[in-house]
């Protein structure tokens, strides 16, 4: 190989490799929005909410500087095969981050909202439970994408039903105290949207597990998703931003 093709497969190969970077670095940005968000929930801490909040437009950022690259990539390389499995999960996997970010910052500004109003610490311990479990379940997810480790995606991806059982006993709990004390709606309609949120998150850490493996082997998981529960209406990407 002369010096002019080893240059152009070097740079090839720099660009495939900045591409799975910048998605692992906005992979450690949402996973900061996601335990900072509920941090803020269970501090009451205004503050912290707001920088949550406005940290979300660098998501947005990197999430169509990715697509950039990528698109250029395929555009001007003609990737193939795994190069080009792995340039297509990049882009669907910064969109999955993308919008994991969005719902980290909803359930900051419902935070924001709860903050004014008398705090019902049971229900707010409830929704911190649950977020760790997402925020764990987010970090496994990325973790396996930067080692390209396909049994903790594969995990994650079994797991997935967990997350929804701490939303349907939340939503139960929810229901309960909204119809033993009318004056606590407002409020377990925020926790109700927050939880909701989070329940979301853990199905974008799903998607992104079943990109792994699709990255991986080429194939795409052919088992349906496990699930608890009938009701999956995404209510919270329908909100208003």
């Amino acid at each position: 190989m002369d010096s002019t093709n080893q240059h152009t497969v070097r740079a090839y190969g720099d660009e495939l490799n900045q591409i799975t970077a910048d998605v692992a670095r906005m992979g450690g940005l949402a996973e900061a929005q996601i335990a900072d968000a509920i941090e803020s929930v269970s501090r009451r801490d205004a503050e912290l909410a707001q920088q949550v909040i406005a940290r979300d437009a660098r998501l947005d950022e990197l999430q169509r500087e990715i697509e950039r690259k990528a698109i250029r990539l395929i555009a001007l390389r003609q990737p193939v095969a795994t190069d080009l499995r792995r340039t297509v999960a990049a882009m669907k996997i910064a969109t999955d981050l993308e919008r994991t970010g969005d719902l980290a910052r909803s359930v900051a500004k419902r935070g924001l909202s709860l903050s004014d109003l008398e705090p019902l610490a049971p229900l707010t311990r409830s929704i911190e439970r649950m977020g760790k479990l997402v925020a764990k379940r987010m970090k496994a997810v990325l973790d396996a994408y930067v080692t390209s480790e396909i049994a903790g995606a594969l995990d994650v991806w079994s797991h997935d039903d967990d997350v929804d059982e701490h939303y349907n006993a939340l939503f139960r709990e929810l229901l309960t105290y909204m119809m033993a004390d009318p004056r606590t709606i407002t409020s377990c309609a925020h926790l109700l949207f927050m939880a909701k949120n989070l329940e979301r998150i853990g199905d974008h850490a799903t998607n992104i597990a079943e990109m792994i493996h699709y990255e991986i082997t080429g194939d795409e998981l052919d088992t349906a998703r496990p699930r608890q529960g009938a009701d999956d209406t995404p209510v919270s990407e329908k909100e208003p931003s």
